[in-house]
């Protein structure tokens, strides 16, 4: 459905005022909180400024404390960020000319500012890695508050301000919102295209959503689908999507297919040659696995609590509504926490419309001031449930980030020697490293031992001025193991490795072989199977741990390899 036409909006009861144009405004010094007026019937709620500080700092939160929660992040992302920026860095099939599924375009508009924050101040890689998130925070932050901003007009302060408490909250947007990856920022970007919908600016919409689709993700295309009916179907301005269509395409794909050409060495339309695979093949994209439908709501009752039930029931909340209330038309958009806000609205309205038919209210005229209590509740319930998830996944999986930190530390005071090639090993620990970025020169080079996995790891990028066009042997498509990628382990300089106290012939505890390795730095990595479910996925202060199991996420040093003492001179004490 489309987004509903301007009209009166509602005041007390079922009447209706028509919107005044010259509203007054609260004074410089409460300018983020609305005056009271017939509208808003009184309600406090943040005006932009200050729902963009509050939405800013939850997602610097995410850039600083988040963990890589997907390996498809550091090596179709961070790693060949990495090789462009330094020369070094790991490929993956995908990004081999001869199946060109990625888009140079897409990584170059993240790597040239820090490339230009590279050039000023010459900074450690791991800070440029945090300077990347806290650039996808930003990005994230302004469409979520351009979004909030256009809910209030379309939808209501009420609904807007329940929706950026939910935006804030949610350990969804925890995990999105700083990830290095094509679909959280189609996420960003088909947020603003949604607000500039509501907002009318439909140029701006279908511009934004050619932008989530080519450079993003292709298949958010669906998502502009309400777009497309309302302004042909509902306003029949064909002429207007048609030209836009045309002029967004040609305005986006014709920079990014010569850019990809030229990285590819050859013609490249990266959003098609996804296409392609994943529709259009054999296997398409069930080839590494698909979740049965329960883990769908599962994880989305875990990413968003209640929030997601409440999404979840958003349509039937709306059909209550309709036959007691005033008349509502559900705008088409995955937002889960806009349809969460949308539901807790009409569930606040129809517990006012029961009350009043019971017991008529002579003081109370309209159904938020009868109300506030479930707006509490709910805000209280969901919050902590957010917070309360994000600090489980902080506490429970950020260990990995937490340990190369530790490499880095070694190679950035001088304990690693500069003139030698340090071998930089994993093996079952493979997807949970977090990129060479994390490595503190380019004379680490990252390694993998054989384990239980039997798929296709990456390899190295050429070290050729072209490297990423020339085509490397040993890449297949169809996730097959590729022996040619193991390392001897007697070569190895460092291991990175998780103790859980199980192990295999091809997976032994190398923590244990104190006779091979030493322990550099240990961090605690949750072991969900061996741990209560409740407990490791919500973190409960005092309790959680009991019901708890971590395992040891460890540095290893082999004995062959000898550190120098660092060169950071401590301070002497007082």
């Amino acid at each position: 459905m489309p987004p509903r036409s301007k009209r009166p909006r509602q005041n007390s009861g079922n009447k209706m005022i028509p919107k005044k144009s010259n509203e007054k405004k609260t004074s410089n010094k409460s300018e983020d909180v609305a005056a009271p007026d017939p509208t808003t019937m009184g309600l406090i709620y943040p005006g932009g400024d200050t729902a963009f500080k509050l939405l800013l700092s939850a997602r610097f939160c995410s850039a600083i404390w988040c963990y890589i929660s997907d390996c498809d992040e550091t090596y179709n992302y961070w790693e060949p960020s990495h090789y462009l920026l330094y020369g070094t860095g790991q490929q993956t099939w995908e990004y081999s000319p001869e199946n060109a599924l990625r888009s140079y375009t897409y990584l170059l508009i993240h790597l040239v500012p820090a490339k230009f924050y590279c050039y000023l101040f010459e900074p450690n890689p791991i800070l440029v890695f945090y300077f990347i998130r806290c650039l996808l925070s930003i990005g994230c932050a302004l469409s979520e508050v351009y979004f909030y901003q256009n809910v209030c007009k379309e939808f209501g302060v009420h609904v807007a301000r329940l929706t950026l408490v939910f935006l804030i909250t949610s350990s969804g947007m925890f995990i999105s919102s700083a990830a290095f990856l094509p679909s959280a920022f189609s996420m960003y970007v088909s947020t603003a295209a949604i607000a500039a919908w509501y907002a009318r600016k439909y140029e701006l919409a279908i511009f934004a959503t050619a932008i989530s689709s080519l450079l993003g993700w292709p298949f958010v295309a669906l998502l502009g689908v309400p777009i497309v009916i309302d302004l042909t179907l509902r306003r029949q301005e064909w002429s207007r999507f048609i030209s836009w269509t045309i002029i967004s395409g040609a305005v986006i794909l014709i920079p990014m297919v010569w850019i990809d050409s030229v990285y590819f060495g050859k013609l490249v339309i990266a959003p098609l040659n996804l296409i392609m695979y994943n529709v259009f093949t054999n296997h398409g994209p069930n080839l590494y696995g698909t979740e049965p439908l329960s883990y769908y709501f599962i994880n989305g009752f875990l990413n968003f609590n209640f929030v997601f039930i409440a999404a979840l029931f958003t349509p039937l909340a709306l059909i209550l509504s309709w036959a007691i209330e005033e008349r509502f038309l559900f705008p088409i958009y995955p937002m889960i926490c806009l349809a969460g806000a949308i539901t807790v609205d009409v569930v606040q309205k129809i517990y006012f419309f029961v009350r009043t038919q019971i017991k008529p209210l002579k003081q109370v005229s309209h159904y938020l001031r009868g109300t506030s209590h479930i707006m509490i509740l709910v805000f209280l319930v969901t919050g902590l449930a957010g917070i309360s998830r994000s600090f489980a996944l902080f506490n429970g999986y950020y260990a990995p980030l937490e340990v190369m930190m530790e490499a880095n530390k070694l190679g950035s005071e001088g304990q690693v020697p500069g003139d030698v090639n340090v071998n930089f090993c994993v093996g079952k620990e493979w997807y949970r490293f977090p990129g060479s970025f994390f490595f503190p020169s380019n004379n680490w080079r990252l390694q993998y031992l054989q384990s239980e996995f039997k798929g296709q790891l990456p390899q190295p990028f050429l070290n050729h001025p072209n490297g990423t066009s020339v085509i490397q042997e040993n890449f297949n498509d169809m996730n097959k193991e590729e022996p040619s990628r193991y390392f001897d382990i007697e070569k190895c300089h460092f291991i990175l490795d998780l103790d859980t106290g199980t192990e295999t012939e091809l997976e032994p505890n190398y923590s244990k072989q104190i006779d091979n390795f030493t322990v550099i730095k240990s961090a605690k990595f949750l072991d969900s199977s061996a741990s209560h479910p409740f407990f490791r996925a919500f973190y409960i202060p005092f309790i959680s741990e009991d019901y708890s199991k971590y395992g040891s996420y460890s540095l290893l040093k082999s004995n062959k390899f000898k550190l120098s003492p660092s060169k950071i001179s401590t301070p002497k004490s007082a």
